[in-house]
């Protein structure tokens, strides 16, 4: 009977960690920011950022590996801080805005390559156009938030990318091909998860 009761222990603690699901979280974008950079005529570094989007956030601390995260971005919150750029970027030349409102991405991997340090692997859609891209994402901080007293994360994700590979070829090589984008923010445990 010991024998058979410690069998059934393992069995349903095996069952447990089969049946864990990831847990959502919720994105605090009064701490976040998606940036973007790229260099102009070699001369300076040209910053912007897109002010709105949504994100949904899965983390599996365990098995990293069943994290996701999918994200939409609002191509019209797009800021460079100086209007005619703006205006010329949401134009035909390059996003399109009033076409292609949105760009999307949804991960397809998610890959532990440090301590702190993750791959995410999935599909970009700007202007139709998908591409597979890799975010490098450094955690930098999981556990109860101060202040909030809740689960909590932190991460600054960084990738680089070609925009002529989603049709905004206009004045390459003069200004850079390649836009480096940046991704910082706190994400809460969600209040619907239990």
């Amino acid at each position: 009977m010991i024998r058979l009761a410690a069998s059934a222990l393992a069995l349903s603690l095996v069952a447990g960690t089969a049946l864990a699901e990831p847990v959502a979280y919720d994105f605090d974008k009064s701490h976040a920011n998606l940036a973007f950079s790229y260099n102009h005529l070699g001369y300076s570094t040209t910053e912007g950022r897109f002010g709105e989007w949504e994100g949904t956030l899965l983390i599996d601390k365990d098995t990293p590996a069943n994290s996701s995260i999918e994200f939409t971005i609002d191509v019209g919150s797009l800021d460079t801080f100086w209007a005619e750029r703006n205006a010329h970027f949401l134009s035909a030349d390059f996003f399109d805005s009033e076409k292609f409102p949105k760009a999307t991405f949804k991960s397809t991997k998610v890959e532990k390559t440090g301590d702190n340090q993750l791959e995410v692997t999935g599909d970009l859609t700007i202007k139709d156009i998908t591409k597979p891209v890799t975010l490098t994402v450094d955690v930098t901080a999981l556990g109860e938030h101060p202040m909030a007293k809740k689960e909590a994360a932190g991460f600054a994700v960084s990738t680089v990318l070609k925009r002529s590979d989603y049709g905004m070829d206009m004045y390459v090589p003069y200004v850079g091909d390649d836009i480096t984008v940046t991704f910082h923010s706190e994400a809460l445990k969600s209040d619907a998860t239990n």
